[in-house]
């Protein structure tokens, strides 16, 4: 497959991109995804993981990630050959870490040739709860109310 020229910094974004350059970019990488892509995304549509919904190519913050779970705020990443040693995966990470994503990172060829492995490990994350609080969500510049009321 062809790689796909995309006008923006890295796979799934990172520079400031405006939604609808996001939701572009995320419609050309559903429309143009790899065979590890398509393959895994068989796996997790429709529910098929213990009812957990997923999503494919999704923008989320600033990024387009492969796969997440709202619900459960899990982030399923695929890494090929380029991302060995790319920087702007632990850039990308700790954002997500820090807004309460849990990122899960398979290789490429672990997707082909332990696909179980990879689809018990996504289970088992969606299964077992947050061992953190969420972030406080901010929403119209209310603040979420405390224990007793107050605002955070």
């Amino acid at each position: 497959m062809s790689k796909i020229p995309l006008n923006y910094g890295g796979e799934g974004g990172g520079n400031r991109v405006g939604v609808k350059e996001l939701t572009g970019i995320a419609r050309r990488l559903r429309k143009h995804s790899t065979d590890t892509e398509r393959h895994l995304w068989r796996h997790l549509r429709d529910r098929q993981r213990d009812g957990f919904k997923f999503r494919r190519q999704q923008p989320v913050g600033r990024y387009v990630v492969d796969f997440v779970n709202f619900e459960k705020k899990v982030v399923v990443e695929l890494d090929g050959e380029q991302h060995a040693l790319d920087p702007g995966d632990k850039i990308r990470d700790e954002w997500f870490r820090a807004e309460g994503y849990k990122v899960l990172r398979f290789w490429d060829n672990q997707v082909f040739s332990n696909l179980e492995g990879v689809l018990e490990t996504i289970r088992e994350v969606l299964l077992t709860p947050h061992p953190d609080p969420l972030p406080c969500l901010r929403r119209s510049g209310f603040a979420q109310a405390g224990p007793r009321g107050e605002g955070r």
